[in-house]
């Protein structure tokens, strides 16, 4: 387990009072690349904090289909966990992680006293809502009001800001990602590739 210093240093929101709480109560849990945090409909019993890793988060349509919202990274908090384990509520996304990650677990029964007695964890719940929802609104915005073209460009600048230049992904899981088609995916790369805005790989696309 973490020391308090480690999870101020984590979590420049916290104080010390609850950084030493949570070394008691929380425990860590690392997930493999590809590892489920979390189903739709799966029922919480702990909230979860991003220690180091990437964690992707997406929504399931009715179809099967899955569309890719955002990330969560080291310093991270899942909002959802958190609203969702202090009412005892399903998740209604998933949670899969892109790389192996390391994760923080609170159980959901100290979750109405760390509201209560914990100013800073209060605070950071509200801070990590007002980050999520804005978020959300970005993605809404390109849904609603971008073409496809305008999308992709956009989901691929999002990728080369976590990833780098290299992005390790195939023209499937970005059709996936953004509930599209492979075919449509790979006509507008190809395109853009001509455009001289990045140079197609084998399972990896090269952004310039």
């Amino acid at each position: 387990m973490y020391t308090a210093e480690d999870l101020m240093h984590m979590f420049p929101m916290f104080d010390r009072e609850l950084a030493e709480y949570l070394t008691e109560i929380a425990e860590t849990k690392t997930f493999e690349e590809g590892a489920v945090l979390m189903k739709t409909g799966q029922y919480f019993r702990a909230s979860m904090l991003i220690i180091s890793g990437r964690v992707k988060l997406y929504r399931e349509g009715e179809d099967g289909g899955e569309f890719f919202m955002y990330f969560l990274e080291g310093g991270n908090a899942c909002a959802l966990s958190m609203i969702c384990a202090t009412r005892n509520q399903t998740s209604e996304i998933m949670a899969v992680a892109d790389e192996e990650t390391e994760v923080l677990m609170i159980p959901i029964q100290h979750m109405d006293e760390l509201m209560t007695r914990h100013k800073s964890w209060y605070y950071f719940v509200l801070e990590t809502y007002r980050n999520r929802f804005e978020e959300l609104l970005v993605v809404i915005d390109n849904i609603a009001f971008k073409n496809m073209d305008e999308r992709l460009d956009w989901y691929l600048k999002r990728q080369e800001a976590k990833m780098g230049k290299q992005l390790p992904l195939t023209h499937q899981q970005i059709a996936n990602d953004l509930n599209s088609s492979r075919e449509v995916i790979s006509r507008l790369l190809k395109k853009m590739e001509k455009n001289q805005l990045l140079v197609l790989h084998r399972n990896s696309i090269e952004m310039l």
